[in-house]
C-alpha cells in the first residue's frame, strides 16, 4: 500500500533526490511526495518546522537532510557541522512526532564508529570507543539522530505506534552528488580534479594522502533503494532483526578498494591519461571503513550498481550539470 503522503527532507541533496527518483518509480503519484527547498523551510527553525509538519501532516518522514562534506569541510567547519545537524534531526523528528507522524526514517553516516574498529564494521561496534577527530562533531550529530529515533520508539512505540527507523549509509557518489574543489568528498572530489587535468592536458594529477587506505562505495540510486526497503518492512520483521537501543542497519556495497586503485578506476572512467602522485604529508583519514552489512542483506536487499558502472553514471552528472 502506497503512504497518502510522504516528506523527504533534504530532496535536493544527493540521496534525497535519490530517494524521490526511487519512489516516483515504485509509482508513488509526484503531489503526494512533499518537499521543501531550504529557502522555502529552514529546518534549523524550530517553529517554522513544527508549522510545516502541523500544516503538511505527512504519513511517512525519509530525513536525508544534513549538513555534509569531506575531511577539509569537517576541519574547518566543526560548530555547524554538529549545530546545524543537531538542529535538523531534533526539529524534524520531535516535529514529526508532534504531528503524529507514526513512521521515520533517519539516515545516518559509517563514520558513528570508532575509529579503531574491527573490520568489517558490525552494528553493534556503535559506542565503543573513540571516534576519529576529522569528523567528530558530524558523527556526534549522527549518533544522537538515531538515539532519538530509538528514544521516541521505546517512550512512544506503544502507546502512539512510533516507528522510527536508521539506516547508516556507507560512503555514497552518484547523480546529485557535490563537486566543491574544496569540500567535497573522495569519489567527487577525484572526478572534477582528472576531468579537469584532462582538459587541462596536465602531465600529473596528486592526490591527499598515501593512497592506501580502502574505502567503500555505494552508488546513491542503490542507497534511496535499500532506505525503501528499509523503511517498508514489516515491522515484526525489523524488531526481530534489531534491539530497541541497537536499532540501526548498516548499508553497504559489501565490498572496498584502495583509493590508489578507486583514483586509476576514475582516471580511466574520466580518460586522463597522465600520471597519479599521491602527498603523504596530507592526512588520510581512517585506513579502513568497512560496513558489515550481512544484517540488510538478511532482511532481502543487495546492491545492483557496480563501481565502474556506477562511476560511469557519476562522470555522466558531473559533464551534464557541473562541468
Amino acid at each position: 500500500m502506497k503512504a497518502s503522503k510522504i516528506y523527504v527532507a533534504g530532496h535536493r541533496g544527493m540521496v534525497g533526490s535519490a530517494i524521490v527518483r526511487h519512489l516516483l518509480a515504485q509509482g508513488q503519484p509526484r503531489d503526494s511526495i512533499v518537499t521543501r527547498t531550504h529557502s522555502e523551510l529552514d529546518l534549523t527553525d524550530q517553529a517554522a518546522v513544527q508549522a510545516f509538519f502541523a500544516a503538511e501532516r505527512p504519513d511517512e518522514v525519509y530525513l536525508a537532510a544534513a549538513k555534509v562534506g569531506g575531511i577539509h569541510a569537517n576541519n574547518t567547519y566543526p560548530a555547524e557541522f554538529i549545530y546545524v545537524n543537531l538542529m535538523v534531526q531534533a526539529n524534524v523528528i520531535n516535529s514529526a512526532f508532534g504531528s503524529g507522524v507514526r513512521k521515520l526514517l533517519f539516515l545516518g553516516s559509517s563514520c558513528i564508529y570508532p575509529k579503531a574498529v574491527q573490520q568489517p564494521m558490525r552494528e553493534d561496534a556503535l559506542l565503543t570507543g573513540t571516534l576519529e577527530s576529522t569528523n567528530e562533531p558530524y558523527a556526534i550529530a549522527k549518533i544522537a539522530g538515531i538515539k532519538l529515533c530509538e528514544s521516541y520508539n521505546r517512550q512512544y512505540g506503544a502507546s502512539h505506534g512510533v516507528d522510527y527507523r536508521s539506516v547508516m549509509p556507507t560512503n555514497l557518489y552518484g547523480p546529485g552528488d557535490n563537486y566543491h574543489p574544496e569540500n567535497s568528498h573522495v569519489v567527487p572530489a577525484l572526478i572534477r580534479r582528472f576531468h579537469e587535468a584532462k582538459a587541462g592536458k596536465a602531465p600529473v594529477v596528486t592526490i591527499w594522502g598515501t593512497g592506501k587506505p580502502f574505502r567503500e562505495f555505494l552508488y546513491v540510486d542503490d542507497m534511496a533503494a535499500a532506505s525503501v526497503h528499509v523503511m517498508n518492512l514489516d515491522q515484526a520483521v525489523y524488531d526481530q532483526q534489531t534491539q530497541p537501543m541497537l536499532s540501526h542497519i548498516n548499508v553497504g556495497y559489501g565490498e572496498d578498494l584502495t583509493i590508489t586503485d578507486l583514483a586509476h578506476t576514475i582516471a580511466q572512467v574520466v580518460g586522463y591519461e597522465g600520471d597519479i602522485r599521491f602527498d603523504p604529508s596530507k592526512p588520510d583519514g581512517t585506513f579502513r571503513k568497512l560496513m558489515d552489512s550481512s544484517r540488510l542483506r538478511s532482511l532481502g536487499w543487495s546492491p545492483s550498481v557496480d563501481l565502474k558502472t556506477g562511476l560511469a553514471g557519476a562522470y555522466q552528472d558531473f559533464l551534464e550539470n557541473h562541468a
